[in-house]
């Protein structure tokens, strides 16, 4: 992927973490994933965004991009859990239990996914399905 291509994900990125809404910055992930179809982190963002906008259809479409593309993210892997769950479709247990074996082999993303978690949380506090992935992952 280009530059110019990274340097547009890092200022969405830089945008979500200094609390931009959600909605606002789906628009960027699309015209990242448009520009980059095979950029894994970018659809791995959108799903996560647009799990936050209750656009569980389109994140189970994302997500599972997401997982095609770098099926060792466990990112991806919990958004595609969640997404799951939001649509009431079957396969959530296969991907958080990849996620606790990732976990044990790179404990270090460990602390990265927790404050994915809590930020979901903070953004979307009755977040259900969240909390389900949460307890299942035993943070």
């Amino acid at each position: 992927m280009e530059s110019s291509q990274e340097s547009i994900f890092d200022q969405a990125m830089s945008r979500y973490q200094s609390g931009t809404e959600p909605i606002e910055l789906i628009k960027d992930f699309e015209a990242i994933i448009a520009a980059a179809p095979n950029h894994s982190a970018g659809w791995t963002c959108l799903a996560w965004l647009q799990l936050l906008c209750n656009q569980n259809d389109a994140a189970l479409r994302s997500a599972r991009t997401a997982v095609k593309l770098n099926g060792q993210d466990p990112q991806a892997r919990i958004n595609l859990g969640l997404a799951l769950l939001e649509t009431n479709s079957k396969g959530v247990r296969s991907q958080i239990e990849y996620v606790k074996r990732i976990l044990v082999v790179v404990p270090e993303l460990e602390k990265e996914l927790k404050s994915s978690i809590e930020d979901g949380l903070v953004r979307k506090p009755d977040w259900k399905a969240l909390k389900k992935i949460k307890d299942w992952l035993e943070f």
